[in-house]
């Protein structure tokens, strides 16, 4: 099979491989839509999870089902699904202690273009089938269902490891297609203020349509100081931090309250260390929680935003703003994520 993947740190290209064999519980999926990640670029152009040779890039995927073991229950050949990005081992001690995520050591659910080659591809392998594949609801198309796998889970992992309660103020650093997710998840959770932090247009335009209700620009001054002084010095009770760089932990708890969250779903791709303020943190005892975490990722979780879109509460086609057809396009949607003009926050790629 053909797939378009990162040859070495720094390179990547199209690429002839096995079609991928399957165990009874497995199953083969054709994907017919997919998307770029930031996480791809941060993978294969910086590096960020170490030296990875001839794998196939990509972990957002709409497919159909070319082919399943023989013990998968669930699913069979010509079935529509979703695949969601984070597929754990669900019979490990981890996933039953709650943290599927890890369900074989650190990030070890998220298997594609990490562990094994991802969707980017003619086929893609999907571990325990009946777990951590997801029906495509009827009404809802491949393009909205997309972004799903990925963008929806982890923005709104970042409202739910914020513990985001009804009438909270909350910041949204970050309002990339990920963290524009988060301020729709802030927003179904309850927070009365979502005070959104970008510096693009239309990044900003969208925030207001998922319900951010105050808008922050990087070019607009000091981040801490505005922060504050909209919130007459309080601060925020809960920060979502979904872009950024190591030091955007530093203005996170510099604007959070005592007994406030910070909550983090960035993908940190570079630098050794994360900076806490050591007066501001309370020198240690402010009850200012900072938590990160990977979306949970499997079956459940995949249908319950499925049906998100389907009831109409979620409108994801709001992030997709560039559509390109044609397996071979899926480079030049990947370039376009990695260059970022103004007018993009999610190619898509649909091929069939």
């Amino acid at each position: 099979m053909k797939g378009f993947a990162m040859l070495e740190i720094g390179k990547t290209g199209w690429i002839e491989k096995d079609i991928p064999e399957i165990s009874p519980v497995d199953a083969l999926v054709k994907p017919i839509c997919v998307a770029p990640c930031t996480s791809d670029i941060h993978t294969a152009f910086k590096g960020a999870i170490g030296q990875r040779k001839n794998m196939i890039l990509g972990h957002e995927c709409v497919g159909e089902v070319y082919k399943v073991g023989k013990l998968v229950k669930d699913f069979k050949p010509g079935d529509k699904v979703i695949v969601p990005a984070i597929t754990p081992d669900w019979g490990t001690v981890p996933s039953q202690e709650g943290y599927p995520m890890h369900s074989s050591g650190m990030l070890s659910g998220w298997k594609f273009s990490n562990y094994k080659d991802g969707v980017f591809a003619e086929y893609c392998h999907v571990n325990e089938a009946d777990a951590n594949l997801c029906h495509l609801p009827e009404g809802v198309d491949p393009i909205s269902a997309v972004m799903l796998p990925d963008m929806v889970v982890t923005g709104f992992h970042g409202a739910e490891l914020a513990k985001i309660e009804f009438g909270d103020t909350v910041l949204v650093v970050g309002i990339g297609p990920v963290g524009l997710m988060a301020v729709a998840g802030a927003n179904l959770r309850g927070a009365s203020r979502i005070i959104a932090v970008g510096s693009r247009e239309l990044c900003q335009k969208t925030a207001k349509e998922y319900g951010a209700t105050d808008i922050l620009s990087y070019k607009d001054g000091d981040l801490v100081e505005n922060v504050m002084n909209m919130t007459c010095g309080r601060g925020v009770d809960r920060v979502i931090i979904a872009g950024g760089d190591n030091n955007t932990f530093a203005q996170a708890v510099k604007v959070v309250k005592p007994g406030g969250i910070v909550s983090n779903v960035n993908y940190l791709g570079e630098g050794e260390t994360v900076n806490i303020p050591r007066v501001e943190w309370g020198v240690g005892m402010g009850h200012k929680t900072i938590t990160g975490g990977l979306t949970p990722g499997g079956r459940m979780k995949m249908e319950k935003m499925a049906r998100l879109i389907a009831s109409g509460k979620l409108d994801t086609k709001k992030l997709v703003t560039h559509v390109f057809h044609g397996f071979d396009k899926i480079e030049d949607a990947l370039m376009l994520m990695k260059d970022k003009p103004k007018d993009v926050i999610k190619p898509v790629v649909v091929i069939e």
